[in-house]
């Protein structure tokens, strides 16, 4: 197509799209981050940025409420943590609900992208 954009350039439809996906996929990505092992907000963060999860934006202000539905849905587990700080850390860990809970998510998420890929194949061969 004539008018798309070029690759890597963000435009407001990209930059929507984007944040779409990201309520989508920040629970499952959350959860994933946790089960392998417990962390605290930031370095959830940290952690995400500095993976693929990036291009998602995950910011402070999607995580930090996202871990509290998360903890009220009883699928992950806050602890506080003073030793050797000054100001306490409040870490989270995954539960065992919500080990099953990523496990459906991640079931889902499979099937989605399974799903699309086969649709995207199937139409690219349509246009040949």
């Amino acid at each position: 197509m004539e008018d798309e954009a070029p690759p890597g350039t963000d435009t407001p439809d990209l930059s929507r799209l984007r944040r779409e996906l990201t309520r989508g996929t920040a629970e499952m990505a959350v959860l994933s981050v946790l089960h392998s092992g417990r962390r605290y907000g930031y370095e959830l963060l940290k952690l995400m940025r500095g993976s693929g999860l990036a291009v998602l934006e995950i910011k402070e202000g999607t995580l930090y409420p996202l871990l509290h539905r998360l903890e009220d849905a009883g699928h992950i587990t806050p602890t506080w943590e003073t030793e050797g700080r000054v100001r306490p850390r409040k870490y989270y860990q995954i539960t065992e609900q919500g080990r099953r809970h990523l496990e459906l998510l991640r079931a889902e998420w499979n099937g989605l992208v399974e799903a699309m890929t086969e649709l995207l194949a199937m139409l690219d061969e349509v246009r040949k």
